[in-house]
């Protein structure tokens, strides 16, 4: 498995961990993105230890370039020196220089190759690093929007459960009901009584009034009936 192979599996692991333990959401999520950060700095480490060989590699592979040209030189030096064994020598070392030239291309060619791809995957992990940095503060807020619902969801499960609370309720409400009721009662019995005795107070006095008129006719007529003494 490569680097970012591992990074990823490390990286998604980390997440896993929070969404399972779902404790303290953000202190949790604070610490994956640390998590992914080191993880990402151990990365940038390879990635410059693969860049450091693939300059190794070239700087080899120049060398092997410079010594090739360099017992080219020396040949040409012996052939004008008329020395042809010399230069024969000579270009028997160029040549081994040429071959030693051809392997190291075709390293550094892979290395450069392999860094390229390295690179690219670097860029990639690090935009995901990014974009699960600005994620972040949406998932807390989520996380806290979830926990706030849980906590409410609780409260009106333990008040709906709590029926004893609310039979209390209901007998007190049916009690003032019927403390109302006969106040009202009472009320109306009180007017009741109050208007009965008026009634019978006025009929009194009209009873009254006509037994006064009644005698007060029979005195009249008695009077009327007695001889006139003044005629004597």
């Amino acid at each position: 498995m490569g680097i970012f192979s591992r990074l990823k599996a490390l990286i998604s692991s980390n997440v896993n961990d929070v969404i399972n333990k779902a404790e303290k959401p953000e202190k949790m999520l604070n610490q994956a993105i640390i998590d992914m950060n080191e993880q990402l700095i151990e990365s940038k480490k390879a990635v410059a230890m693969a860049i450091a060989d693939e300059k190794k590699l070239e700087r080899e592979m120049e060398n092997q370039a410079a010594q090739s040209k360099e017992w080219e030189r020396k040949a040409m030096l012996a052939v004008q020196a008329g020395k042809d064994d010399l230069a024969k020598e000579a270009l028997l070392r160029k040549q081994e220089y040429d071959n030693a030239y051809q392997e190291y291309q075709k390293q550094w060619a892979s290395q450069k190759a392999s860094v390229e791809k390295l690179k690219e995957s670097l860029r990639d992990l690090q935009n995901k690093i990014e974009e699960a940095q600005r994620k972040k503060n949406l998932l807390v807020a989520r996380a806290k929007r979830a926990e706030a619902q849980q906590k409410i969801q609780s409260t009106i499960s333990s008040v709906s459960g709590n029926r004893s609370a609310f039979d209390a309720f209901d007998r007190m409400s049916q009690k003032v009901d019927q403390m109302e009721a006969e106040a009202d009662a009472h009320q109306e019995l009180e007017d009741f009584s109050s208007n009965n005795n008026l009634e019978k107070k006025f009929k009194e006095l009209e009873k009254s009034d006509s037994s006064a008129d009644l005698l007060l006719a029979d005195l009249k007529a008695k009077m009327q009936a007695l001889p006139d003494k003044s005629s004597e």
